[in-house]
């Protein structure tokens, strides 16, 4: 499976291409709605067939192309099931697999940051949206957020992948584009060398944060796949 990370710098949110070599079959995770010329442009020189638009959760950050990529790929819009999403094409559950060819995107469903997180693991690498970020993890806090079902979703299942596969988050604002569990397993300061739930917990309880600048317009924006309603 080939990737390629693309970056939003107003959000600070990473898209992901990946695509099989051989059938040249493409799926865009986490697109952004201002980024859909580059992505577009991108998918057309590399000769590929974008078959999935697939998110994480339901952004309150930005949102997303899948809607406007859709109607130009004929791309299938792919999202979880607690989404409730009228427009998605698929709705997704844990233990859902997709593929691009013979290749395979397996659907872990990772909720706390919210209901809707799911991280999708291909061979040696996992995408893990905003629930477990480099050194750090989705805030839980709004959303259906819940740092206990957060915790669980790290530990028992991120945390037991390998400790060789890689980390590609959902964004990043210190400059990382990539980590490893092995890495996060040990280093991360919020869940990291064997945190105990209760200190997690009380590490997020403890946070004062503001709202995301656009989540008015970007979660009602995300459950229509972007689309300006008619």
């Amino acid at each position: 499976m080939k990737i390629e990370q693309l970056f939003d710098h107003t959000t600070s949110t990473y898209s992901y291409l990946l695509w099989d070599e051989k059938t040249r079959q493409a799926a865009l995770i986490d697109s952004v709605k201002e980024q859909v010329a580059r992505d577009t442009n991108l998918i057309e020189q590399l000769g590929l067939t974008l078959k999935y638009t697939m998110e994480t959760h339901i952004h309150a950050d930005h949102v997303t192309g899948s809607g406007l990529l859709r109607d130009k790929l004929t791309s299938q819009a792919a999202v979880h099931k607690n989404s409730n999403s009228d427009c998605a094409d698929i709705l997704l559950s844990g233990g859902d697999t997709l593929t691009l060819g013979d290749e395979k995107i397996s659907v872990i469903h990772t909720p706390g940051h919210t209901d809707t997180d799911i991280s999708f693991l291909i061979n040696g690498a996992v995408f893990t949206g905003d629930a477990l970020l480099i050194n750090g993890c989705g805030r839980t806090d709004f959303q259906s957020g819940d740092s206990k079902t957060l915790y669980h979703s790290i530990i028992q299942k991120l945390f037991t992948l390998d400790d060789a596969t890689v980390v590609y988050p959902g964004h990043d604002y210190n400059g990382f584009t990539a980590s490893t569990i092995g890495h996060e397993k040990n280093f991360n300061h919020r869940l990291g060398n064997n945190k105990s739930e209760a200190a997690f917990v009380a590490l997020m309880d403890a946070l004062i944060l503001d709202p995301p600048a656009r989540i008015d317009v970007a979660v009602p924006g995300n459950l229509q796949c972007g689309l300006d309603p008619d």
